[in-house]
This record gives structure tokens, C-alpha cells and sequence, in this order.
């Protein structure tokens, strides 16, 4: 497969002479990896306060974004200046890098100017807005809609937030080709041809391509070249697409040489790659599950060794990894409702032991209010089950495998979060689910806390050697296994290190996404029509 030159997207574009612009990349100490994408932030604002006495304000906004660890706010950015008016849609744009992994912190301050002076202390303040980029991506359509505050009893309006992906060429070009007569490489056989492309840096259009015989030992033996052109293959099975093979030494030494056989263009198709984005702006919903270790080798709640400590100033372990990931999948899940299970526990009023329990007691309807929601009813389970075991898997993993089995049109998602202490007791049952459910619309992540060992689940990570049961294959990596303790930040900055837990069990979560709606053939739905603001009234610079 081989794919068009990609170019950059151009950097943004602010008036040098207002501020200087920071990239994202360099207040994120996470953001070394390479984005997902790059996204173009629209504004527009709807009903702002007239702060001016003879006409009506003249906006601007100004866009900041939030470091990681010391949680600074540093300016990124200033749209242009709309004269006169109380609905502005701003023209200028914010080009911001995009990672599915990582919570990106966004505020947007509006002023109304009332000079030339770049200090924004000399003009009045209309309000703010605070929200992640994840929020805006994971609305519908990717436009986020919210009330402007901070001017005590004032209502300050509405701000609009639009995100657009910025599409370099996506298309993918699938060819086909046979061969005639090649030269032969092989003492005892034919030849085993394998072509490999170029692309001139020249002109970015000329395209060479060698033919070889491959060996088993990485020594393959040269059979010939040919050049050609995108424009000429993309008129696909004809004859101006028969190529003939040269080897030029053969040619130099050899006055009758011709040639070392034929290539032929048998096919040429050309496919759009879809990204993650683009299910997530169709209407695709994340479905975001939880499920908790509840077994005794925790140690009592009570107790301050306990991996379960309810410590009243400082999150547990448990709580600290629940609110990172939680946090981010949460913006792709309209309604913020979670399901939160937990296992391993002795359950009131009878003493039957659990594997697959409602931490808000609520068989029927597992589901909790945000993640704050789920960290209330996980601290409200510990108060009222008694800690047990043993340490199985699968019925959590059934439990959502259950729901995704019912939903494979793409429209949802389901991520399963188990947070656990301690070795696996069911191996061979959860090895089973999981190859099951690799062929559902699900992934799995896993956080180890505390001091054991975690060998059974790196195997089930499945990084190097696919999972299997009963001699069958998982047909995707859906597992993401991650110990707690390889982020516990010794300097006591847990803001930085929970930030870099949800980055590394999230990272994978898009092209597992991807994966399954490829193996299935399902494109994005639609995204809904891109809204279109009124007639722009008069816009200035200053």
C-alpha cells in the first residue's frame, strides 16, 4: 500500500504585535509523542455583556491552556477584535495539537476592548469559560456549547466551541500487479518477487520501483527497476501501466540484453483512511465501565497500610487511578453515566461471595453519576462489604461483554477499567473472555496496584504474544496492562504522575477503536451539518 505525500498543516496564525503564541507542545511535559491530530478551534458567542455605554461591546477572545504538572495557565493565543456587536463569530481559528490519552485543559477569556493597548487588564472582562479539548471533540457534531460566568449575577451568554480536524491527505492507494518473465534468482526454484517503492524528493511525483527476489537470509537478490508516476498508475489496467524491468548493469554489459521481465498494473484503487475522530464526530459513543478489586489481600479499609485506605486528605491508589482515567474517557460519554462493578467481596445481608457486584447496591442499574458519582459509591462499598476473594476476572469482563455483543454497528464503544491488587486466581476463564470478547466493539484496561508481582498480566497484555484459550487466537490486542507503583512520583507531584498513568492505558485505545471497525467494514457515520453562524458583521485588528 502506498499512500500521497502528507503536508503539514499550517502553524497558527496570531497577530504577533498582541501576543506571542505557545505551541501546546511546549507546556506538556506528556506531549513527546507524536498527536493523534491536529484540530482547528472555532468561537462564536452568543448574547455577551454590553459593557459599553453608546454601542455594544467589542469582543475578543483569549484562549490558555493549562500545564500538566504545575497547573499554569499560559496564554496560547487571541482571536481578531469584532467591532460593535454582542454574537460575534470569530474568523481566526485555534490550531491545537489533539491526543485521545491526555486531558487538555482549555480557558477562554473574553474581553470587551476599549483600546489599542495588549494588556488585557485595560479592558473589561465579559467572562470565562472552562473546558477540555476532549469535550469539544466528544460533543455531538464536535461543537460544545456553555454558559459563559464569572461575573458574579450577571448572565454573561453563551459560548459555542466547534472542533474540525485538519485533513491532510488521508488517501491510501491499494495496487495490484503481476509479473512476466523475471529473471531467475533461485538455483533450484523461481523466483520470489517483492516490489519496493520510491518516491523522487525531487518532484514528489516520479516513482521508482524495484523488483528483488527474496531469501530467507535478508540477502535479496536484485531482478531490475522501473520508474513511473502516480498520474500514470491512477489510470489503472491499461496498456501504458506494462512496465518493463531493467537491471542497468545487466544493460551495460550486455548488448542484446532487453530486459529482465514485465511488471503489470493489474489494479489500482484508492481508499480515504477514516480516524478516530471522524466515529467520534459521527455520533460513536465511549462507554466507559469500572470494576474494582475487592479481595482481602487489600487489607483492611481501616488501616493505613490497606491499599483501600479511606485517607480523608489524600486519594488511595485505587481512587487516584479511577479519577485519571475517568476524567478523560468521560468527555466521549454523552450522558456521564457509568456503570461501576466491583469483585471479590463478601456482600450484606447473607455473606455471598461476589464477583460481579453494584458498588451503589443497585443490581438493576449499576450506573453512577460522573466519575465523582462512581468514587462515591466505591468509597460507600468499602464501608458495607467485607473484603474476600478470590481474584477473578471474567465475570466483569463477561458483564461487558454482554453489552458490547448487542452493539456492533459502531455507534458504541466500551472501555472496561479493572483496578486490582493482586495475582489472578481464574487465568484460564478470563484468557477465554478475552479472546471472546476481541471480537466485540471493546477494550480492556488494566491498572496493578500495590507491591505483588504481575507476570499473569503482562501475559494478558498480549504486546508480544497474542492471548489464546483452547487453541484460539484473540483476534485483537483489546488488553493494556499498567502497574500503579511504575507512577508514583516521588517528589509527591500526583497531579504529573496520574496525568502520565492515564496517557500510557489510554495511548492504545484509538487504534484498538480503529481496528475492530476496520475488521468489520464500518465507516463513520455522518457528522451532523456544521453550524453555520449569521452574517459576520464588521471584524478589526489591533
Amino acid at each position: 500500500m502506498w499512500a500521497p505525500d502528507k503536508s503539514a498543516a499550517p502553524p497558527p496564525k496570531m497577530d504577533s504585535r498582541y501576543t506571542s503564541t505557545a505551541g501546546i507542545g511546549d507546556l506538556n511535559q506528556l506531549s513527546a509523542a507524536i498527536p493523534a491530530t491536529r484540530v482547528e478551534v472555532s468561537v462564536s458567542c452568543r448574547n455577551l455583556l454590553d459593557r459599553d455605554t453608546f454601542s455594544k461591546s467589542d469582543p475578543i477572545c483569549v484562549l490558555y491552556v493549562q500545564g500538566v504538572g504545575n497547573k499554569e495557565w499560559r496564554e496560547f493565543g487571541r482571536t481578531e477584535v469584532i467591532d460593535n456587536t454582542l454574537n460575534p463569530d470569530f474568523v481566526r481559528k485555534f490550531i491545537l495539537d489533539y491526543f485521545f490519552e491526555e486531558r487538555e485543559n482549555l480557558r477562554f477569556d473574553l474581553y470587551d476592548v476599549d483600546s489599542k493597548s495588549p494588556n488585557l487588564s485595560k479592558h473589561d472582562f465579559l467572562g470565562q469559560v472552562f473546558c477540555t479539548l476532549g469535550e469539544i471533540v466528544g460533543s455531538q457534531g464536535s461543537r460544545l456549547e456553555k454558559p459563559i460566568v464569572g461575573i458574579p449575577g450577571k448572565k454573561c451568554g453563551t459560548i459555542i466551541l466547534t472542533a474540525e480536524e485538519l485533513n491532510c491527505c488521508r488517501d491510501a492507494v491499494l495496487m495490484q500487479f503481476c509479473a512476466n518473465k523475471l529473471d531467475k534468482k533461485d538455483f533450484f526454484g523461481k523466483s520470489d518477487p517483492f516490489l519496493v517503492f520510491y518516491r523522487s524528493n525531487e518532484d514528489g511525483r516520479t516513482i521508482k520501483v524495484e523488483v528483488y527476489d527474496w531469501d530467507r537470509d535478508g540477502s535479496h537478490d536484485f531482478i531490475g527497476e522501473f520508474t513511473t508516476s502516480y498520474r500514470e498508475l491512477s489510470r489503472g489496467q491499461s496498456q501504458f501501466n506494462v512496465y518493463e524491468v531493467v537491471n542497468p548493469k545487466k544493460k551495460g554489459k550486455k548488448k542484446k540484453y532487453t530486459n529482465s521481465g514485465t511488471v503489470t498494473l493489474l489494479s489500482f484503487l484508492v481508499e480515504t483512511e477514516v480516524s478516530f475522530l471522524d466515529y467520534i464526530k459521527g455520533g460513536t459513543q465511549i462507554n466507559f465501565t469500572v470494576a474494582i478489586d475487592f479481595t482481602a489481600s487489600n487489607g483492611n479499609p481501616a488501616q493505613p497500610t490497606s491499599l483501600h485506605y479511606m485517607n480523608p486528605y489524600q486519594l488511595n491508589a485505587y481512587g487516584m487511578a479511577l479519577k485519571a482515567v475517568g476524567e478523560i474517557v468521560q468527555d466521549y460519554d454523552s450522558d456521564k453515566m457509568f456503570p461501576a462493578l466491583g469483585f471479590g467481596a463478601k456482600l450484606p445481608p447473607d455473606g455471598r461471595i461476589s464477583h460481579e457486584f453494584a458498588l451503589n447496591g443497585n443490581p438493576q442499574n449499576p450506573y453512577c453519576d460522573g466519575i465523582e458519582g462512581v468514587m462515591e459509591a466505591y468509597y460507600r462499598s468499602l464501608k458495607s462489604v467485607q473484603l474476600y476473594g478470590p481474584t477473578n476476572f471474567a465475570p466483569v469482563i463477561n458483564h461487558v461483554a454482554r453489552y458490547a455483543s448487542s452493539v456492533k454497528d459502531g455507534s458504541q464503544y466500551f472501555v472496561l477499567l479493572i483496578v486490582t491488587d493482586g495475582v489472578i486466581s481464574d487465568m484460564a476463564q478470563t484468557k477465554e473472555s478475552i479472546v471472546n470478547a476481541s471480537k466485540l466493539p471493546m477494550s480492556i484496561i488494566i491498572v496493578g496496584v500495590g507491591p505483588a508481582e504481575f507476570d499473569a498480566m503482562v501475559e494478558l497484555d498480549g504486546d508480544d504474544v497474542r492471548v489464546s484459550s483452547r487453541g484460539k487466537y484473540a483476534e485483537r490486542d483489546i488488553v493494556q496492562f499498567v502497574p500503579f507503583r511504575d507512577y508514583i512520583d516521588r517528589s509527591g507531584n500526583h497531579i504529573l504522575s496520574m496525568a502520565r498513568l492515564a496517557k500510557d492505558v489510554l495511548a492504545e485505545i484509538p487504534e484498538q477503536f480503529l481496528s475492530y471497525m476496520r475488521a468489520r467494514g464500518i465507516k463513520p457515520s455522518p457528522a451532523p451539518p456544521p453550524y453555520t453562524p449569521p452574517t459576520h458583521v464588521l471584524q478589526t485588528q489591533i
